[in-house]
């Protein structure tokens, strides 16, 4: 959510932000009218609460006195059913600028790329795309023949855009999740937490799904709980509504969670295998910090999602996005896309995003000044630690020999007994 003193005195710097994110920037200065009215109206009402006060003294004085109050008392009803009516329409307008306040977008940083996906930079890129003497084969096509996806049994029981791991698969995903929590642990300084899958609304609406996202969400309609679409949700919501001492500052958090998308309109060359599904494992990395240093955290943040490619030698290269390729809730946000040569593109399996103040406003999240002092607002981040499925598919794809089998890179060789090659 954006600082209403922002939306009031720079209004043109919201407005090119809004634009370049995709949205209506009229709805700013609809924003500002309803504003302008909203302090027009609470002047008043104090102004009326004010008579009616001194109207109410008066009575009480009159009648010590033994006089007459009755035109004082009519005063008093009358300045009441004004000031309810006033209180009515403040109301109604409270309502009408916070569901604006709620739909405005984070604004993009300023060294942010203003376009569409065309304006994404390639920044940089790590390690040789994999190539192969024979004909590469998919990640569907390669895991099915070696019996480590089921997709058919996981359409007839869910639809299509799900998967079974069996076997190997399942021991493989479940072994590259326990070797990202390792790494993340023990060597970038992250505490582990398991948070909750479902979720209260706003919970959701702290971090910036809801309301915008509501229709890419399942939601259980019989609690009105929400399924998570990434556990940057329920680990954000940690610290919702308190405040973390600036000498705690940085928290790092880390977690696993399954997470679930329902992807409306995502169809053809996209969904297939396990490219885009709607439930999907992932471990996330959060981080809670003092505004000034945000900056150089999220440069930290990338490098702890780099280096779990780099252990795994998959080669993969670094996107600054572009405002218009934004998320909703991102001020700034670095993609990381790995290299799979069977689909012979890129695939994304990271975002390493900055929200500034914009999920802490929204979720009530504070720093407490060391020196004392009004708490103000920390900063946000999160990034992918890695996504689970387009790994798994780089992994596939680029370790894949001519006899149809997969070498295990040595790294991961300890989370699967010693295996170093699924056949």
């Amino acid at each position: 959510m954006l600082d209403a003193k922002l939306i009031r005195n720079e209004s043109e710097r919201v407005k090119e932000g809004a634009t370049a994110k995709g949205h209506d920037p009229a709805e700013v200065d609809t924003w500002l009218e309803l504003d302008r009215k909203r302090r027009t109206l609470v002047s008043e009402v104090e102004k009326q609460k004010a008579a009616r006060n001194a109207a109410s003294k008066e009575i009480g004085t009159r009648r010590k006195a033994g006089k007459d109050a009755a035109s004082e008392e009519d005063a008093v009803r009358t300045l009441g059913e004004e000031i309810k009516t006033l209180d009515d329409k403040l109301r109604e307008i409270d309502t009408s600028v916070g569901r604006l306040s709620l739909g405005f977008p984070n604004l993009p940083d300023p060294d942010v790329p203003r376009g569409g996906v065309d304006a994404n930079q390639i920044l940089r890129t790590w390690g040789k795309p994999a190539t192969h003497a024979f004909t590469a084969r998919t990640h569907d096509d390669l895991g099915v023949a070696l019996g480590l996806f089921d997709f058919e049994s996981a359409t007839r029981m869910s639809g299509s855009g799900f998967a079974v791991f069996k076997g190997l698969g399942a021991r493989l995903e479940r072994g590259l999740i326990q070797f990202m929590l390792d790494v993340h642990t023990q060597e970038n300084g992250y505490t582990e937490v398991s948070t909750p899958f479902l979720v209260k609304p706003a919970a959701a609406q702290g971090t910036g799904q809801l309301p915008r996202l509501a229709e890419d969400m399942y939601r259980t309609d019989v609690d009105g709980l929400y399924l998570i679409p990434t556990a940057e949700v329920s680990i954000t919501n940690i610290h919702a509504e308190s405040a973390i001492a600036e000498d705690a500052l940085p928290v790092y958090y880390v977690g696993y969670s399954p997470c679930f998308r329902r992807e409306a309109g995502s169809y053809g060359k996209e969904t297939r295998g396990l490219t885009r599904v709607h439930q999907f494992d992932k471990v996330e990395m959060v981080k809670f910090t003092h505004p000034e240093h945000s900056e150089e955290e999220l440069e930290s943040l990338l490098a702890n999602a780099e280096g779990i490619l780099q252990k795994l030698g998959l080669a993969y290269r670094v996107v600054l996005l572009a405002s218009g390729d934004l998320s909703f809730a991102a001020a700034k946000c670095y993609d990381l896309e790995v290299w799979a040569p069977g689909a012979g593109r890129w695939l994304e399996v990271s975002s390493c995003s900055n929200y500034r103040d914009f999920q802490a406003r929204r979720a009530g999240i504070r720093m407490k000044p060391g020196g004392g002092g009004k708490a103000q607002f920390l900063h946000t981040l999160n990034g992918s630690g890695l996504a689970l499925p387009r790994t798994m598919i780089a992994l596939l794809e680029t370790y894949q020999t001519e006899q149809g089998t997969v070498i295990i890179p040595e790294t991961l060789r300890p989370y699967l007994g010693g295996l170093a090659e699924v056949a």
